[in-house]
């Protein structure tokens, strides 16, 4: 990985990250992410997410977990804010969605990755997550609802790319023997 869990940045950067590929959560709810929204009792994260208003339960995964409590007790300035991400320098302030989508495109260019003529950032990690459980054989309602969608028909369009499924859906053309295109009366004929 390109970051440096060295530092509080870092901790934080990683902590955002993970949330995004792991989880599959947008900017907007990464920097929405309060104190309440972490059940740890329960091994869970339930927020409302701020596109559609949908709530959803995921999972604390526990590379998830540890990053956020890695952030949080050697990364994270002390400040009175509910929110989860702040900014790294005074004065502290939640973290903006400008904020996480910068950190996460650094990264993603630190880490060599080509993004010419491609999507990157949050979003692409979203899309990463939705192929790689699909790929793992998740069905699409499994996958709508970890990512938040309100309807299925939203989450086919992260599935286009998913050539091989596709394929195991082909049918055989069965041969139409030549009698079939030399007959009288049919359609080929005028």
């Amino acid at each position: 990985t390109s970051i440096d869990r060295s530092s509080p940045v870092g901790k934080r950067n990683y902590a955002m990250v993970l949330l995004a590929s792991r989880l599959g959560l947008r900017a907007s709810d990464i920097t929405a992410l309060s104190f309440g929204n972490i059940k740890w009792d329960d091994s869970k994260i339930v927020l409302t997410m701020q596109k559609t208003g949908k709530v959803i339960e995921l999972p604390l995964l526990t590379e998830v977990g540890n990053a956020v409590i890695d952030y949080l007790k050697h990364g994270r300035p002390a400040t009175t804010s509910s929110k989860v991400f702040i900014s790294s320098r005074a004065p502290y302030v939640d973290a903006t969605r400008p904020m996480v989508c910068g950190a996460i495109n650094r990264i993603i260019i630190e880490a060599g990755v080509d993004i010419r003529k491609k999507h990157h950032g949050p979003h692409s990690l979203r899309h990463a997550l939705a192929s790689a459980m699909l790929y793992a054989g998740s069905t699409i309602p499994i996958i709508s609802e970890v990512l938040g969608h309100r309807s299925t028909e939203t989450t086919l369009c992260y599935l286009k790319i998913d050539i091989e499924s596709l394929m195991k859906c082909a049918l055989p053309v069965p041969e139409v023997p030549a009698s079939f295109y030399e007959q009288r009366g049919g359609a080929f004929h005028g």
